[in-house]
């Protein structure tokens, strides 16, 4: 009986020992794992870094990442093999928020279990300040008013000083500011207006203080203010008829063409040049042979450059 007893002690004994040994082994397995840092750090991503050890199981990772301890967002699963001693793990991160603070951790799992590394921070590096600028309307009319808009994007684009500059044709020498700075609002945004433009120009906005952050510049066309008619609108088949007009301003010598619709094209049929008329005004008028009838305009052709090619309205022209 004292045998048998001694017997089932050894057994419990060592059934004890290998179950010990078994939870052992299991905690043993579940992956190691150390958040690193963050590298490669730009204002829109970085590449978190961290070192899982398998422990010997098949083991996959993932960082997940937020800009608070619940994270919320996480990169695709990685493998990290099945060996036994730690080895590097990283994954790419985009989209973020320009200089903003952002909480990640590095997470591993095999078939023992999950861990999950310490939690770690960084900042987005600021998105660098960057003008862009546009004018409404482009081309506009001899005269005219536009509009001068832009956006000023990066960190801190709001409540920032901007000066528009000018340069008018025919381009020579630098930019001049135009009237007063202006100041961005919550969204980076200003615009500048301008009552009456003359001439083509090209147009570029500066940050105030910060000379190296400037627009690209742009060039705003002006276009002629062309009054043409015909001295008939029916007429017989090789009848005669006259195109007369104004141009303003009036570039004397700048040649301008009669054309006809054919189909999607305009086609010419004919040419003259300015003449002058005093004033800024300058005039034109030809005669010529209509033998189909159509739609005709005239067409302002390019002079020196201070004004942009331009069509006139059209005239509807009837044979019979």
């Amino acid at each position: 009986m004292r045998r048998l007893r001694r017997r089932s002690a050894v057994a419990a004994g060592t059934a004890l020992a290998a179950f010990a040994l078994s939870a052992g082994t299991a905690a043993a397995q579940v992956p190691g794992v150390t958040t690193g840092g963050a590298a490669r750090i730009s204002a829109q991503g970085a590449t978190l870094t961290g070192h899982v050890n398998p422990r010997g199981l098949p083991t996959t990772y993932f960082f997940e990442y937020g800009t608070t301890t619940a994270y919320g967002a996480r990169t695709t699963s990685a493998g990290a093999g099945r060996g036994t001693t730690a080895v590097a793990a990283a994954a790419p991160v985009a989209g973020l928020t320009p200089a903003t603070r952002y909480h990640f951790r590095l997470v591993a799992q095999n078939a023992s279990g999950i861990a999950r590394g310490g939690d770690r921070t960084f900042r987005a590096a600021p998105q660098p300040l960057g003008l862009a600028l546009t004018a409404t309307p482009n081309p506009v009319v001899f005269g005219g008013p536009v509009t001068i808009a832009g956006t000023l994007a990066g960190t801190g684009n709001a409540g920032q000083t901007v000066q528009v500059q000018q340069r008018q044709f025919p381009f020579v020498g630098g930019f001049a500011p135009i009237g007063n700075a202006v100041v961005t609002d919550r969204q980076g945004r200003f615009a500048v207006g301008l009552v009456s433009v003359v001439l083509t120009t090209q147009y570029r906005a500066v940050l105030a203080g910060r000379p190296g952050v400037a627009s690209p510049g742009i060039t705003l066309g002006v276009q002629v203010v062309v009054r043409a008619k015909a001295s008939r609108t029916r007429v017989h088949r090789g009848g005669r008829v006259r195109f007369s007009g104004t141009v303003r301003p009036g570039e004397v010598g700048r040649p301008l063409a009669i054309q006809k619709r054919r189909g999607s094209r305009w086609v010419t049929v004919s040419g003259m040049l300015v003449r002058p008329r005093g004033a800024g005004f300058g005039v034109f008028g030809k005669t010529i042979r209509v033998r189909r009838g159509g739609d005709y305009r005239i067409f302002v052709g390019a002079g020196s450059g201070a004004t942009v090619p331009t069509p006139s309205r059209s005239i509807r022209i009837r044979t019979t």
